[in-house]
């Protein structure tokens, strides 16, 4: 294996591993502890984000001559596996990860904070509070038959279809199993944002 500088990327131990907010997910495989807030972020955006089926936290160990090197987020997606780092320091500190990530038959994304889609990442922390909940079978049919009828309603014209399971954690979850699907790139989730029945 290739030998580089493991200062920055051994700095942190088991030890400083900690749980973030959001605590909820729905497609970790595994415990969601992360080493950071930037990691964290990254895997709420993984939770909503359609091509991604399922992600693991520092469960694949990239070894060099000076250390051992685990990224933050195994992900598998529609078109394969890749291993994503999280920092909030320019990737330059990553360099040599991805050839060695290649060598061990692994695609290697680094991820820069600054680089995160602000709105989308609020909406999916915002829908991550809920995602322990689980949507009353009867909400669920009356809402969906409801979009069914009508093709899309607001988020208000929503609410009142939930009579078991409480409004705002059943739409989210709802939302979050891909039941319904509503925009989450323009602005933040309100009343007037519309939500639509998931085909496919």
């Amino acid at each position: 294996m290739m030998s580089i500088s493991m200062k920055s990327m051994n700095e942190t131990q088991p030890s400083a591993f900690k749980f973030y907010y959001p605590l909820g997910t729905v497609k970790c495989d595994g415990s969601p502890v992360f080493r950071s807030q930037a990691a964290r972020d990254v895997a709420c955006l993984l939770d909503v984000d359609e091509e991604v089926r399922s992600w693991r936290c520092m469960s694949v160990s990239l070894h060099f001559e000076t250390g051992i090197h685990r990224p933050d987020l195994e992900v598998i997606r529609d078109d394969g596996l890749v291993l994503i780092d999280a920092s909030y320091e320019p990737s330059r500190q990553f360099d040599g990860i991805v050839e060695c990530a290649g060598g061990a038959g692994y695609r290697y994304e680094p991820v820069e904070r600054t680089a995160l889609p602000l709105i989308r990442l609020r909406n999916a922390k915002d829908l991550l509070r809920y995602a322990r909940f689980e949507t009353a079978l009867s909400d669920r049919i009356r809402l969906l038959a409801a979009l069914d009828e009508n093709g899309s309603l607001s988020v208000a014209e929503c609410l009142s279809a939930f009579t078991e399971t409480k409004p705002i954690a059943g739409l989210a979850s709802l939302a979050l199993h891909r039941f319904i699907e509503m925009e989450l790139d323009e602005a933040l989730i309100g009343p007037e944002t519309q939500v639509r029945r998931k085909r496919g």
